[in-house]
C-alpha cells in the first residue's frame, strides 16, 4: 500500500513508518519536526495547513494518523487547532485523495473520568468528562474519525496506553530525569495497577489495525501489554533499568491533586519551558488504576503482544548500558 504516516518524528510514529516500509509498503511521512525515518518520502508541514496536508496525502491508499499536540499544559486553542481541526482536515483530504483506510491514534484518556478503570474494554470517547485539554480534544478527534467511517473509507481508532521503550524521551526520559534529581515521589502507596505497552507491541497493533480496517472499521481498540503492574513496581523497574534510585518518598494522592491544580493555575499565567511537575490529570493517572480487558482487541485485530514487560525492561536496561 501507499501509506501516509503522520507524526513520524515521535517514537511510535517512527516505529510504524519503519515497520510498514520494512514489509514493502510505499511510505510517506508528514510532521513538523525533523524526520527520524530513513528511506521513506518525507514531507514537512503542519496539520493546520490544509494545502500541506493535501499534498502529503495525495496518492495515498491509507493513512495512519499519529500526529498530535501532546502535553500536560498549554493553550487550549492549540490543542483544538491540531488535535481536532487538524484531524478533520486530514480526514477530508484523505477522502478527497481516494484513500480507503484511516487509522487514528487515540488515547485511553478519552474515556477516563478521573476514577479507576478495572478490566474495562474500550469505553466510548467522552469529551465532556475527559480530563484536560489533551484528553478532551483527542476524544473529539476520535469521534470525528469514527463518524467519517463509510463504505470505501474504513476508519479505526487505536488507543495505546503508556507506550515506552528504549530511546523514549517522554515517559521514560522524564521519569529517569526526575528520579535522578530526587524529585520523583509515589502517590499514596503506589499501589494503583497500570497497564503499559512496549513500543514494539504498539507498532504491531497499528499495523494490524491498518490491515484489518475493512473488517473492524468504525471501532475503537485499547492496546496494552495486558500485564498490569503497580505504579511502585513500574517505577522501580524503570529506575533499575536506568541505574538510578527508585522513588522512596510518598505524597498523599489528595495533596498531589490539589498541588496539581495550583501548578496548572500558575502555568496558565507563567508557563515554564518544560512540562509542569504536576497537574490534576497526572495526579489522577498516577493514583488510580488503569488496566483493560484485551480479549476483543486481540481477537478482532488478530494481534498479540510479542514482547513481554520483563523482556522490555531487559532491553531498556541494555540501552542504558550501551
Amino acid at each position: 500500500m501507499r501509506v501516509l504516516v503522520t507524526g513520524a518524528s515521535g517514537m511510535l510514529g517512527a516505529g510504524v513508518a519503519v515497520a510498514l516500509a520494512a514489509r514493502g509498503d510505499d511510505v510517506r511521512t508528514f510532521q513538523r519536526g525533523a524526520p527520524s525515518v530513513s528511506g521513506v518520502d518525507d514531507m514537512r508541514g503542519s496539520l493546520t495547513d490544509a494545502a500541506a496536508v493535501a499534498r502529503a496525502v495525495a496518492g495515498a491508499d491509507a493513512v495512519v494518523h499519529l500526529a498530535a499536540k501532546v502535553s500536560l499544559a498549554g493553550d487550549r486553542a492549540d490543542f483544538e487547532a491540531v488535535n481536532v481541526d487538524g484531524t478533520r482536515t486530514l480526514l477530508d483530504a484523505a477522502r478527497a485523495a481516494g484513500a480507503r483506510r484511516f487509522v487514528y491514534t487515540s488515547s485511553p484518556s478519552v474515556a477516563h473520568a478521573g476514577v479507576s478503570i478495572v478490566g474495562d474494554d474500550a469505553l466510548p470517547a467522552d469529551p465532556d468528562r475527559a480530563r484536560g485539554d489533551y484528553a478532551r480534544t483527542k476524544a473529539r478527534a476520535e469521534l470525528a474519525a469514527l463518524e467519517a467511517d463509510a463504505p470505501g473509507f474504513a476508519t479505526v481508532a487505536v488507543r495505546p496506553h503508556l507506550v515506552w521503550g528504549p530511546g523514549d524521551t517522554q515517559l521514560i526520559g522524564r521519569i529517569v530525569e526526575r528520579a535522578r534529581a530526587g524529585r520523583l515521589p509515589l502517590l499514596g502507596r503506589g499501589a494503583a495497577l497500570l497497564d503499559t505497552t512496549y513500543i514494539d507491541n504498539a507498532v504491531d497493533a497499528h499495523v494490524a489495525a491498518l490491515d484489518r480496517a475493512d473488517d473492524v472499521h468504525g471501532r475503537s481498540y485499547v492496546v496494552t501489554n495486558g500485564q498490569p503492574r503497580t505504579v511502585a513496581e513500574l517505577m522501580a523497574a524503570i529506575c533499575g533499568a536506568a541505574g538510578v534510585a527508585a522513588p522512596r518518598w510518598r505524597v498523599p494522592a489528595s495533596v498531589a491533586r490539589a498541588a496539581g491544580g495550583v501548578v496548572e493555575a500558575v502555568w496558565a499565567v507563567a508557563p515554564g519551558e518544560d512540562e509542569p511537575p504536576m497537574t490534576r490529570f497526572l495526579a489522577e493517572q498516577l493514583s488510580t488504576s488503569h488496566w483493560y480487558d484485551q480479549r476483543r482487541t486481540r481477537a478482532e485485530l488478530h494481534w498479540t503482544p510479542a514482547v513481554g514487560l520483563d523482556e522490555g525492561f531487559e532491553r531498556l536496561a541494555a540501552s542504558y548500558r550501551a
